[in-house]
């Protein structure tokens, strides 16, 4: 395989001779094999890089103080990340020691080395465009690896609010197909009072549609940032101006307005908005666990359990046990939950462990919701398409435990009063008679047609009040 040699302060090292990235992004990818997963493996972070280098690159040219020649050579190979190109040369892992050092000059090699090639040069011929005196010019790890974190993250999001919307959406349309399906709700798994299927089915496409609102009001904490800030907020290296001009051209770049941030200082070493980000995606987690906690219960069975609904078959569910068929999709999906629940409390810990001017933590916690959101984005994908979509209702089984049930008691109160109610409740479960048969045949409390119009489907599931 043909080489090059690229030198660093460390010493030299031998680069494949077609690679765009270069020596620190070499000694970055042989230090850390953490995950085996690199940041090549998240689109939108390698184009956030691109975009913000660009930025940069533009304001420095802007001001005077980057040669106008290199700094549009810059924003060509830039152009290049944004597009999509180049992704398989960010090698480095997302767990990575130095507060994302390696990803940055990763970011910063690619982009020289494809500037080069645009003027003539060849790959590694730093004195022309330089990887840290020209690409990283009035910059640091420290503002660029956040902003374009942020960045990815507000890109990243948009598909993932898509997926719930459509997940709401399936939701809402099952509950309009299950409208006049009458079955019993439940509270500490008892019989409660009655309810129909589409009620049921709505209200888990409602609490989907406020996660979805959560997250845009999560997203916008991520518009403020410390690019400008360079290695702890005090600008070091960059010409006047620049922190102001760089987030101008970022936001006209990407069609979205960021704010610098106040006070660049605390901006620089704060990680409280993926915090706020990685407790929404908790919340939908357990949001979602408990829809599929009920969807698993609903369809339990299909002779022993209870049997209210089907969901689609995916795939045989044992090795020993012929005919079983197991809910894998709502399986899959709750395990998903708990993996991101449990990344929460690895943003949570990366959060509250930098120290002074820095959170050296940051890979971590780009990782951990990367990882979150692509998994969740998945699992409620399948759980749209493989599950929500197929579900039928057993709408003769679901009336008949409703009318057999004694929870229907309840409506009864307003006219009978609570302690006869239960007195005749309790009849019902000592003797196994129907409340039907108690009420009206043998006590004669109410007549058929009183009864007809207080058991009506209308009444049971939006009951009139009576006094």
């Amino acid at each position: 395989m043909a080489t090059r040699i690229e030198k660093d302060f460390l010493g030299a090292k031998e680069i494949p001779a077609d690679a765009y990235y270069g020596v620190q992004t070499l000694r970055g990818k042989e230090n850390f094999h953490i995950t085996g997963i690199p940041m090549s493996l998240e689109p939108n972070f390698v184009k956030a890089f691109g975009y913000v280098k660009k930025a940069a690159a533009l304001a420095n040219r802007d001001l005077g103080v980057l040669d106008a020649k290199i700094a549009d050579a810059i924003a060509k190979a830039c152009d290049r990340l944004i597009a999509g190109e180049m992704r398989d040369q960010f090698v480095t892992d997302f767990i990575q020691g130095g507060a994302g050092t390696s990803t940055n000059m990763n970011a910063n090699e690619v982009i020289a080395n494809l500037a080069l090639e645009s003027l003539g040069h060849a790959k590694g011929d730093y004195q022309h465009v330089n990887p840290n005196d020209h690409v990283n010019f009035g910059q640091s790890t420290n503002d660029m690896y956040p902003t374009a974190f942020r960045l990815a993250l507000i890109m990243r999001l948009e598909s993932y609010m898509g997926s719930l919307t459509a997940l709401q959406e399936a939701f809402f349309a099952k509950g309009r197909e299950f409208g006049k399906v009458l079955k019993m709700g439940r509270t500490h798994l008892q019989d409660a009072v009655p309810m129909s299927l589409g009620q049921e089915f709505h209200g888990w496409g409602t609490t989907i549609g406020e996660e979805v609102q959560r997250i845009a009001e999560v997203r916008q904490f991520l518009h403020e940032i410390n690019l400008g800030a360079t290695a702890i907020g005090t600008t070091v290296t960059a010409a006047p101006g620049y922190p102001e001009l760089a987030t101008k051209h970022l936001s006209e770049l990407t069609g979205r307005k960021f704010i610098l941030a106040g006070d660049l200082i605390e901006a620089t070493s704060d990680t409280g908005a993926y915090v706020l980000l990685s407790g929404v995606l908790k919340r939908t987690s357990s949001k979602l666990t408990k829809i599929c906690n009920d969807l698993r219960l609903l369809a339990s069975g299909p002779r022993c359990g209870l049997n209210e609904i089907n969901l689609p078959q995916m795939q045989p569910g044992s090795s020993i046990m012929p005919g079983k068929v197991n809910p894998v999709i709502p399986e899959v999906v709750n395990q998903v939950g708990f993996l991101v629940i449990g990344l929460d409390l690895t943003v949570t810990l990366a959060a509250s462990a930098g120290q002074l001017q820095l959170n050296v933590m940051e890979p971590v916690i780009t990782f951990a919701l990367f990882t979150s959101i692509a998994t969740m984005e998945n699992a409620v994908n399948s759980l749209r398409v493989n599950c929500v979509a197929g579900i039928t209702a057993n709408a003769e089984r679901t009336r008949d435990m409703v009318l057999n049930s004694l929870g229907i008691v309840t409506l009864l109160k307003p006219a009978l009063g609570y302690k006869q109610c239960a007195e005749l409740a309790r009849e019902g479960y000592e003797t196994g008679k129907s409340l039907h048969d108690i009420v009206v045949k043998e006590r004669k409390l109410m007549t058929q047609a009183k009864w007809d119009e207080t058991f009506s489907f209308e009444n049971l599931i939006n009951p009139k009040f009576e006094q």
